[in-house]
């Protein structure tokens, strides 16, 4: 089944679903990249060889409910897109704030349903947690995702290749790590990405850690002053606007309405 006939409505239990508490999608391990990391272009994605000073701004685990609007706002004032990874049953909890991202511009990415470690996992859980994640997104905002990042990077080389082939969508990794999620101070983060911010970067991050978005108008401002420019994860692979695309329900869903 690809991403364009994924089957919405198939059973997921969405209505009710608990939230994921803020930090404990990062207690059970560190995040690093995979061990057998070979970056082939749209199967799995670290960063975007390029000349152009652009950069993308990824920020994973949310929505939250008051850090996430606090980052948007930030990102508003200065017209800027990001990219954000969410997990699906946070969507379920917080529709609206995901349709702000929309509507401003930003990008959604699937980073699963409840936040486990993929590479633990079976083909049919693996699939499971993202077609949740991404019937989740669609009914917020009408749209399905079309990128994936795996929690903690953990994610084996074959099983990357399966969702690009299963679900038309590649993994994106990151090239920049400040470390935001052991929490190391809001200047720290700051100068960790400054510092390591090049052209085509993808820049990981999270938007459920106050210190996180405290961290983010010296990191904004900073890139700019360097003389980067934000692009969506679609955008700076070389794709249109994730915002200008629009998906149509499947006919089998589209019959039950």
């Amino acid at each position: 089944m690809k991403r364009r006939d994924l089957i919405l409505g198939s059973g997921a239990a969405i209505a009710g679903a608990s939230i994921l508490a803020p930090g404990a999608a990062l207690s059970a391990g560190a995040i690093a990249l995979p061990d057998d990391l070979a970056t082939e272009r749209l199967i799995t994605v670290t960063a975007v060889k390029t000349r152009r000073r652009v950069v993308a701004l990824t920020f994973d685990d949310g929505p939250h409910p008051v850090h996430t609007p606090q980052l948007l706002d930030m990102l508003k004032a200065r017209r800027i897109r990001a990219t954000f990874y969410v997990i699906g049953r946070n969507v379920a909890r917080y529709p609206d704030i995901v349709k702000r991202m929309v509507d401003e511009g930003h990008e959604i990415g699937n980073h699963t349903w409840r936040h486990p470690f993929l590479s633990k996992l079976g083909k049919a859980s693996v699939l499971r947690e993202l077609d949740r994640t991404s019937e989740a997104i669609y009914k917020a905002v009408q749209r399905i995702p079309v990128t994936m990042r795996p929690p903690y990077g953990a994610m084996t080389r074959s099983q990357r290749q399966m969702v690009a082939a299963e679900r038309d969508m590649p993994t994106i990794l990151w090239s920049v790590d400040p470390e935001d999620w052991r929490r190391p101070g809001s200047d720290v983060v700051a100068r960790r990405i400054l510092s390591g911010a090049a052209p085509g970067a993808i820049i990981l991050s999270h938007d459920i850690h106050g210190p996180t978005i405290r961290a983010m108008p010296a990191t904004l401002d900073g890139l700019r002053a360097q003389g980067f420019r934000f692009q969506t994860v679609s955008m700076i692979l070389g794709h249109r606007d994730w915002t200008k695309l629009r998906w149509r329900l499947p006919r089998v869903v589209a019959a039950k309405n």
